[in-house]
């Protein structure tokens, strides 16, 4: 009988076996990391015009920054969500032209999404992000995949306005919302919704062509990520575009395949891990083979499936790595 993903923190610690025996992989500090703290500055990238989709009259989605870069133009300004990447954020800039970055938000802490955060506050931009997501970006961070630390951005990157449930703000003629998901991608993962343009912003919560991202060592885990998508479709409408991370603008009913297919994984691995199966015990059993999703790194994505459940179900703040 699957296990309640809401639920799964009240069972038992008898069903875990062999805390922390597997090979260190997995568990990546997120689509991209800082640089090394010690180490070298990433290599400078010459600005340039980066693709631009716009998906309404006030809407523009900015391409290959790595990610997506979502672009409200207020009237008076322009609301950024996602800064992009340090090497990216100038070409960011220059695809903007005269438009002026009022407001930033970032949906998580990771380096491909928030580094232009220092960039675009040094010109004006006031950053919006979850409280946990402040915090992972005002200090160092260990990235236990690669056994390294991960130097803190310039304290111009780190938000200054913070929120830890739901919010609104007015840009413009355009309503924002912007909520919290909880432990779904990290621990700080949140939402933008514009409102009257009917364009949700998920960050890498939503992840079509990636294989979907559990930083288990930042909080996310398989169960808070499946909830965070119900929240996510409950947000939307069936003429709602939806921007994830990286790919393409998805309708309604690809975020709600999302959506299932998330559900699904959960129902497959949740007791399996309970009872003490191992990342390399679900690839035996050819448990992705079960779903409609081709994996790129099959096993990486059944090792942070299995930490996310052990960190979440143990809760004794013991080594999981």
């Amino acid at each position: 009988m699957p296990i309640d993903r809401r639920n799964f923190l009240r069972g038992s610690l008898g069903g875990i076996a062999g805390l922390g025996s597997l090979p260190l992989v997995g568990g990546l500090a997120g689509c991209q990391t800082m640089p090394v703290a010690g180490g070298h500055a990433p290599p400078k990238v010459a600005a340039r015009t980066l693709p631009v989709a716009k998906i309404s009259a006030r809407v523009s989605v900015i391409s290959g920054a790595p990610g997506n870069v979502v672009v409200l133009d207020t009237g008076d300004g322009v609301l950024l969500v996602e800064s992009g990447s340090v090497e990216l954020a100038p070409s960011v800039q220059k695809t903007l032209g005269s438009g002026h970055v009022r407001t930033l938000f970032n949906t998580h802490y990771h380096a491909d999404q928030t580094g232009g955060n220092a960039l675009f506050a040094r010109a004006g931009a006031q950053i919006h992000a979850h409280t946990i997501t402040k915090q992972w970006l005002a200090a160092d961070y260990y990235v236990p995949a690669e056994d390294r630390w991960v130097r803190k951005p310039p304290k111009e990157a780190v938000p200054t306005v913070t929120f830890r449930g739901k919010g609104e703000l007015k840009a413009g003629p355009e309503q924002v919302e912007y909520g919290y998901l909880l432990e779904a991608h990290t621990r700080g993962d949140a939402y933008v919704y514009l409102r009257d343009s009917n364009v949700l912003v998920t960050g890498c919560v939503v992840s079509p062509i990636r294989d979907p991202e559990l930083d288990w060592f930042a909080g996310g885990w398989l169960g808070g990520r499946a909830d965070a998508m119900d929240d996510l479709v409950k947000v939307a409408n069936e003429q709602t575009q939806i921007v994830p991370a990286y790919g393409p603008v998805m309708t309604y009913a690809q975020l709600k395949a999302e959506a299932d297919l998330m559900k699904k994984l959960y129902e497959l691995t949740a007791d399996l891990v309970h009872h003490g199966h191992s990342a390399q015990d679900m690839m035996n059993d050819h448990v992705l083979d079960k779903v409609d999703r081709k994996f790129q790194d099959p096993y990486k994505f059944l090792y942070d499936v299995e930490k996310g459940f052990q960190a979440h179900y143990t809760n004794f703040g013991g080594n999981v790595v």
